[in-house]
């Protein structure tokens, strides 16, 4: 009998999401948790793997249509099967008009919708990597969840010599879809085997973008993406919303980066890294806790004081911005610190966030100085109150006890909403944050 294959419901308040892209295309075969299709929702974009094994039927919902949790998408079967008998619950998404779903692994939850979402879920990295930094050991944790390809993936890897835990996937919890390993052979048609490192590098290198225009073009239209329109439609509400003003201070971390030479060794023993942004979201998280004001939000003419220090730390992908938050932010050490911020910011990447790490943020972290911006005046998070970004972190002449030195320098911008936060609060916030980075507690480490 033919399966259905629900859109699901990747969080509490999503009641719709929209088909990016189907990874399948009708008549191709398709192993249970295989990736199927790819969503986007005003939360979060996840690859939504199928919830079993046969043929793809029929497509109901095509690339752009936006549908609600619950509808029909594409029905599951054998070959030359009749999709007549399928459809349990219609594309119309009737069985999500009565409200909400509640626990999506209730009894009531049809189990299609309930597996379909189950392994969606993202597993959290046994040993989260910094984007960017070379490939885990051989037969890590992530490298054995990418021998779980597919069989087309693993033929395609076997026909051209390549081992495919050296690859970095971007599908579910790291596995290699049949896009990255053709993607990576496009790279390196004629490569044997190649090295761990080499592979790594070579599977993270984008795909070239084709051509902006067609010959005789001159201009070009897209529609907007989710991400995108979702970006869009808050920033311009937070700019109406919150008068912001910004104020910009010159941090040294040469204590930082004395720190951080001698104890990153120690850190990279327990299967992490001791980042700049970890030693910037711990004395930001202490200063926090000095001027609450800084984490709070307006309701009319309410303040709205927050206890736990919810911290997001906003990620760039390519199609836009996502804010991983790290809830009760003041718990966590400074390993914690680092393993949460390195997790977050691999999965956001991977599109293997949940809806709710992005929802409850209290303060936010931003980082235009990796692109090499001096310093940024990012707009505020609503309903948030203030936003700190973070310029570039390098090395300037400055005047040390009236001698000149070289020191690695930094410019943090503090952008608040002056409905609540004075320019001279501000300041004093600057100031003990400066100063908390300048002469930075060893015993946090």
């Amino acid at each position: 009998m033919p399966t259905d294959v629900l859109m699901p419901q990747m969080g509490e308040s999503i009641a719709e999401g929209t088909i990016v892209r189907w990874i399948k295309k009708v008549g191709e075969p398709i192993e249970r948790d295989e990736p199927l299709f790819e969503i986007s929702t005003d939360k979060v974009d996840a690859e939504i793997p199928a919830p079993g094994a046969g043929v793809l039927l029929e497509i109901k919902a095509q690339e752009g249509d936006t549908v609600p949790v619950n509808s029909v998408v594409a029905i599951i079967g054998t070959a030359g099967e009749s999709t007549t008998t399928a459809g349990a619950v219609g594309s119309s998404g009737s069985a999500a008009s009565s409200g909400s779903l509640g626990s999506l692994a209730d009894a009531k939850t049809p189990a299609a919708v309930q597996t379909a979402v189950e392994r969606a879920e993202p597993a959290k990295p046994e040993e989260p990597e910094e984007p960017g930094e070379p490939g885990e050991p051989t037969q890590s944790i992530d490298q054995l969840r990418r021998q779980k390809s597919s069989p087309v993936v693993r033929k395609i890897a076997k026909e051209h010599g390549v081992d495919i835990r050296n690859l970095n996937g971007t599908g579910i919890s790291g596995r290699v879809t049949k896009r990255d390993i053709l993607a990576f052979l496009e790279k390196a048609p004629a490569a044997a085997a190649p090295s761990v490192s080499a592979a790594s590098a070579r599977a993270r290198a984008p795909v070239p973008a084709p051509p902006p225009f067609a010959p005789g073009e001159d201009v070009r239209i897209e529609k907007m993406g989710v991400m995108r329109k979702k970006i869009a439609e808050h920033m311009v509400m937070s700019l109406r919303t919150s008068p912001h003003v910004y104020s910009v201070y010159e941090v040294s971390f040469h204590r930082v980066e004395q720190l951080r030479q001698a104890k990153k060794a120690a850190f990279e023993a327990q299967g992490t890294r001791l980042t700049y942004t970890a030693f910037i979201a711990k004395a930001t998280i202490d200063t926090i806790r000095d001027f609450p004001f800084t984490n709070a939000s307006i309701d009319g003419e309410q303040i709205v004081y927050k206890r736990d220090i919810n911290l997001g730390v906003a990620v760039a992908l390519d199609s836009g911005l996502l804010v991983p938050v790290i809830r009760n932010a003041a718990e966590r050490n400074m390993l914690g610190l680092c393993r949460a911020i390195q997790d977050l910011a691999h999965r956001a990447r991977t599109k293997q966030l949940k809806p709710e790490e992005v929802q409850g943020g209290t303060f936010t972290i931003t980082n235009p100085g990796i692109f090499g911006a001096l310093f940024g005046l990012p707009i505020i998070n609503q309903p948030q109150v203030a936003i700190l970004g973070v310029g570039a972190i390098e090395k300037r002449v400055v005047v040390v006890d009236d001698m000149i030195a070289v020191r690695p320098m930094c410019y943090l911008s503090l952008g608040y909403d002056h409905r609540l936060i004075d320019g001279a609060d501000a300041g004093r916030f600057l100031q003990a944050l400066k100063d908390r980075i300048e002469q930075f507690d060893e015993s946090c480490l």
